[in-house]
């Protein structure tokens, strides 16, 4: 096993090395002046915690160690939070021992910096830091003062939950979360408890919310929102009443380690695919509606960084002929908005954020959101858009139906004219919904409306409502007594 950190087992020495600073780890040469430690130090402490590696060169990588520098700097190092700070952060130092660019036995220094929950931290000289990707970024103006009336409110998923217990949670999610973080000999007590998990108050040991929310056997019984709600729409407006257009409506219940996944093999299964066929080749091309990431990403999103303090609201899924909506309960985290979202990113719920990293989804340097842009313009389709509603976020992916649709017209819309010539111009008294039954019925022969309900995904009163209208204009007749069960429907061949 590779050499690396005991309090975090994700940092190994070749990860500290080898991979680029992000949101929670930072490199820097031993030549280091002290003070120059703080920005990074403040930034940690204000955002997610993390940790700084020194004793590596910033820019060659190579392995330089701190002992040449002697003890003294060292204990300036390892004093760098207490002495360059107000107020000093929580944190732990560790030394790892190594063999240097020289050949020589030598160490680096972890400083891990923990999270500051309720307090700002500052630098000994007044200044502010947040860590925004793989940046310290001194906050200013209103960036400040978003910060400042963040960290004097109470963070939800740190709370205790007076009502469950370790024999609530589910020991197949903590096993996996103990593999993540190398931990899988360690009794899951202790490691509930070093993670923060477990709070003592009052001489009683309780679980947190985050840790409910991760972990939890049976989540509805803790926490009713979390869930995701999927609504399949009829049609590019939601109706209500007589015309009510709801074809598919499931809520999806599970801990936050499942949720995910559960979400993604359910929408997956609801989302089209298209065929059409290429100019030139003549070849049919199968597309997706929407290229899998930018929805899958939003989810994720939706998830780690939704107000789970908001009574009686879920993420919801809405899926339109013309988009897909996820709606997320919450506002925009602090400083974040969505003019800055592709670069600037700062959690609300800094447990589940980092638990879902470690998990691999989350992604750091806001690559997520960057990739959810690249992605759709990679499909071409429009842009993605991020709309903040007075108690929600939502992003809104676009496909392409109107072009969709214009090249159907005029493709199946001649097709039609020639397969029934005599009856008058078929392509265009057919809306794209009505195109598709009549193609299917010209392809398959006679069918019952529930054969065309499972062909097309529609719900029976669409289907329905189609093919009344087609009987009405006379392009499709009924085999059979109309009031039975057991009649079809097929091309009025007259």
């Amino acid at each position: 096993m590779d050499k690396g950190s005991k309090i975090n087992p994700l940092l190994t020495l070749e990860y500290v090395q080898m991979e680029n600073e992000n949101k929670y780890f930072d490199r820097k040469s031993g030549k280091i002046r002290v003070a120059d430690l703080a920005p990074h130090i403040s930034a940690f402490a204000n955002a997610d915690g993390g940790t700084i590696v020194i004793g590596i060169s910033d820019k060659k990588r190579t392995l330089e160690g701190v002992n040449s520098y002697g003890e003294d700097k060292i204990s300036e190092f390892i004093n760098a939070p207490k002495d360059c700070c107000r107020p000093m952060p929580r944190y732990r130092e560790e030394f790892i021992d190594i063999i240097n660019e020289a050949g020589q036995p030598d160490r680096v220094l972890f400083l891990h910096i923990e999270p500051s929950v309720d307090q700002v931290v500052r630098t000994s000289n007044d200044r502010t830091y947040l860590r925004i990707g793989d940046k310290s970024k001194e906050m200013l103006g209103e960036n400040l003062r978003n910060l400042e009336y963040a960290k004097g409110s109470r963070h939800f998923e740190d709370e205790i939950n007076r009502n469950a217990s370790l024999e609530d949670m589910d020991q197949d999610l903590l096993d996996a979360y103990k593999k993540r973080i190398g931990a899988e000999g360690v009794d899951t007590h202790q490691v509930l408890t070093a993670r923060g998990f477990l709070q003592n108050k009052d001489g009683k040991e309780y679980l947190t919310n985050a840790a409910v929310l991760l972990f939890a056997r049976n989540i509805m019984k803790f926490n009713m929102n979390c869930r995701i709600r999927f609504i399949r729409v009829d049609g590019r407006e939601m109706q209500v009443g007589a015309n009510y257009n709801v074809v598919k409506d499931k809520s999806i219940d599970e801990p936050i380690l499942r949720l995910v996944d559960a979400a993604k093999a359910f929408i997956t299964d609801q989302l089209r695919v298209f065929t059409r066929q290429e100019h030139g080749s003549g070849r049919f091309v199968e597309r997706p509606e929407y290229p899998e990431f930018p929805w899958v990403e939003g989810i994720i999103n939706a998830v780690a960084h939704r107000d789970y303090a908001a009574l009686g609201q879920f993420i919801k899924v809405s899926m339109y002929d013309d988009r897909l909506e996820i709606e997320s309960p919450g506002r925009f985290p602090y400083i974040v908005t969505p003019d800055n979202i592709s670069y600037t990113r700062f959690s609300r719920n800094k447990t589940i954020s980092r638990v879902m990293t470690e998990f691999e989804w989350v992604r750091e340097l806001n690559e997520g959101v960057k990739k959810i842009y690249s992605d759709m313009t990679k499909a071409g389709l429009p842009a993605p858009e991020f709309v903040e509603t007075p108690n929600t976020v939502k992003l809104i992916l676009r496909n392409n139906i109107d072009e969709r649709t214009s090249y159907r017209n005029r493709n199946s819309g001649e097709a039609l004219n020639e397969a029934f010539d005599g009856i008058g111009n078929i392509g265009e008294q057919l809306n794209d919904a009505e195109r598709q039954i009549l193609k299917i019925l010209k392809d398959n022969g006679a069918s019952n409306r529930a054969g065309l309900v499972d062909i097309t995904g529609k719900s029976v009163r669409t289907v329905s409502r189609i093919l009344n209208r087609l009987v009405e204009l006379g392009v499709v007749s009924i085999n059979g007594n109309k009031y039975s069960k057991n009649h079809t429907y097929s091309i009025n061949e007259k």
